[in-house]
């Protein structure tokens, strides 16, 4: 395998179609590909979706964003990840490895087709592979990027939000009833049953919270078809919780994080926002792993410390890790990450 630390692409392609989560943990390694090759322009393949994820990046030059309903057509498809392949790439970073950027690194004749070593049947499609390091997800992402010199060095995530949505922010929390840095934003929602801490205990922390900090509010959000959890958690934990009928857009919610003292919440998307607009975050972890939380003094993640933790299963008959787990038992945590904030 040829060496590439001596490479100076003039367009580089990366591919991270989904999750949104996903989406945001690779914009560290976006930077450092433009920090690293300043004068390449950098382009991203990645699903319609996820676009406000990205919206407003400077590391970016142009996003190529996969719309699912108008690529039904598989003929329709084939065109359209021709043409992305053939933009004329020196070098593509995959960190995937999914059918539709295989797709497109097919009809690329570019140089350099990087990603982490692969299974036999995958290799055919690259021309260089690294070993990953495991471990923060950002990191992972990162390491992927070593053969070219380059080196994760503790960057995390950003969403490059404009002035006009943070005054819209501004605007928007005073109209709630909420002060800068005087609230919290509370993440009760996931799809996995087995990463859903129950809605009692996230009420429970709110209410020992304000015991503490009775100034404080708590901002709950929501996503599509979760409205119902929100209410729920609001309902429990009484005065002070704060629910909005306008269900927040992405980049709202990054907008909002970044006014906020705090996130609290379950291992999803949100607390990756928080992360990406430096708001000090927790999350409460079930059956999820340990690899989506940085190692930094503002971020943490708390859990039962079950012999069974960090299963990734999807379903169980006790959800005891998640049960038994007390608002209790996150509190001193809590506390002491609003302490970077809460003056």
């Amino acid at each position: 395998m040829k060496d590439i630390s001596n490479l100076h692409p003039k367009k580089i392609l990366v591919c991270q179609l989904r999750q949104i989560g996903d989406v945001l943990l690779a914009t560290p390694s976006i930077q450092l590909l433009k920090e690293r090759f300043p004068d390449a322009e950098i382009h991203l393949l990645t699903e319609k979706k996820c676009l406000p994820v990205v919206e407003n990046n400077p590391h970016l030059s142009h996003i190529w964003a996969i719309d699912k309903k108008k690529l039904k057509n598989p003929f329709l498809a084939l065109l359209w990840y021709r043409k992305v392949g053939r933009g004329g790439y020196d070098l593509i970073v995959d960190f995937q490895r999914l059918p539709r950027c295989r797709y497109v690194i097919m009809f690329s004749g570019a140089k350099v087709k990087l990603t982490q070593h692969t299974a036999w049947y995958n290799r055919f499609f690259y021309t260089h592979f690294s070993d990953v390091i495991y471990g923060y997800a950002a990191m992972f992402k990162a390491s992927i990027l070593r053969p070219l010199g380059i080196n994760w060095d503790g960057e995390l995530p950003k969403i490059y939000l404009t002035d006009e949505e943070r005054a819209w922010a501004d605007e928007f929390i005073r109209a709630e009833g909420m002060e800068e840095n005087r609230f919290v934003t509370i993440d009760p929602s996931h799809r996995r049953i087995t990463r859903k801490w129950p809605e009692r205990h996230f009420a429970g922390l709110i209410k020992l919270m304000r015991k503490r900090h009775p100034e404080l509010k708590f901002f709950i959000l929501y996503g599509p078809g979760e409205i119902e959890v929100a209410r729920k958690v609001a309902e429990l934990a009484g005065e002070g919780a704060v629910i909005s009928e306008h269900m927040l857009t992405l980049r709202e919610m990054a907008a909002i994080q970044e006014k906020a003292a705090l996130h609290v919440g379950n291992c999803s998307a949100p607390r990756h926002f928080a992360v990406a607009v430096d708001t000090p975050s927790l999350a409460i972890h079930g059956a999820t792993g340990f690899g989506w939380c940085p190692k930094s003094e503002r971020h943490s993640s708390v859990d039962k410390g079950l012999p069974c933790r960090s299963c990734n299963k999807n379903s169980c008959e006790t959800l005891e890790c998640l049960e038994t787990f007390l608002p209790e038992e996150c509190l001193d945590e809590a506390l002491r990450l609003l302490a970077f904030k809460l003056q």
